[in-house]
Parts: structure tokens; sequence; C-alpha cells
């Protein structure tokens, strides 16, 4: 399947107190480069809200943590799909800095389609899982 990558800058905000990454923030920074690889296949989150009645939400996460990313690094956060079910795709995530291939932390993602009413899972619309078909 096609890997999405978006670039992320880490501002002083994204530190803790020793002058890294704050843990959650590599979340955030995840949940940045889903969102732009769903909007880069035509699929805005407020739309499929308004539109569709459905959400996409985390189910689950794992991501295990290997190098510490620092103030100003530039990093390059992936994001490609790696299993998609009939109400959910989990993702593989990885974060690097740029120009190194070491990653400096990686995951898998578990994103459930849900009725925006109910928060029950549904299934995927088939005119997303054409789209996923064809980009991936």
């Amino acid at each position: 399947m096609s890997q999405f990558c978006w670039p992320v800058r880490v501002y002083y905000e994204d530190t803790d107190s020793g002058g890294v990454v704050y843990y959650a923030n590599y979340l955030k920074f995840m949940e940045r480069a889903r969102t732009e690889h769903l909007r880069a296949m035509g699929f805005e989150q407020d739309g499929l809200r308004r539109d569709h009645g459905i959400l996409f939400a985390v189910h689950s996460i794992q991501v295990d943590f290997k190098q510490p990313a620092r103030f100003n690094d530039k990093l390059e956060v992936s994001a490609e799909i790696s299993e998609q079910r009939r109400a959910s795709l989990t993702f593989f995530q990885q974060v690097h800095r740029c120009g190194e291939a070491q990653a400096l932390c990686s995951g898998h993602v578990r994103i459930a389609c849900i009725n925006s009413a109910s928060f029950k899972p549904v299934p995927i619309p088939d005119f997303i899982r054409s789209e996923l078909s064809r980009v991936c």
C-alpha cells in the first residue's frame, strides 16, 4: 500500500523540560499525518460527518519510542494503511528526522468508522473503500 508523508517542525511548545518532544505530541503528529492522508484522497473529516453522518475515531494505538526529537527538528511523519476491515482501518506510522533512516518512533493506529450520532461502529462506505483500493 502507498505511504503518505507529512512534514512537521518541532516547536518549543512541543518539548518537555528535558528539551525533547513530549511523548504525547508524537500522537498529535501522527494524527495530522492521518488527517492529511485522508484529505489527499479527497475526504475531509467535517464533510464526512456533515454529508455522510460518519466519523473516524481512534480505537487503539501501539507506539514504540526509539530516539528523541528535539526543538527545531524537521520531521517527516508517514501514514500507511496496513489493514482494512469492514468498519476500521489500521495505519502503520513512523516519525523520522528529515534525512535520517532511523525512525524516532513507530506505531500502529486503528481507527474505527462510527456513526456521528450514536458513536456506534458502521461499515466504511463503499465510496471510501473504492478510493482506498485505488490509492492504496
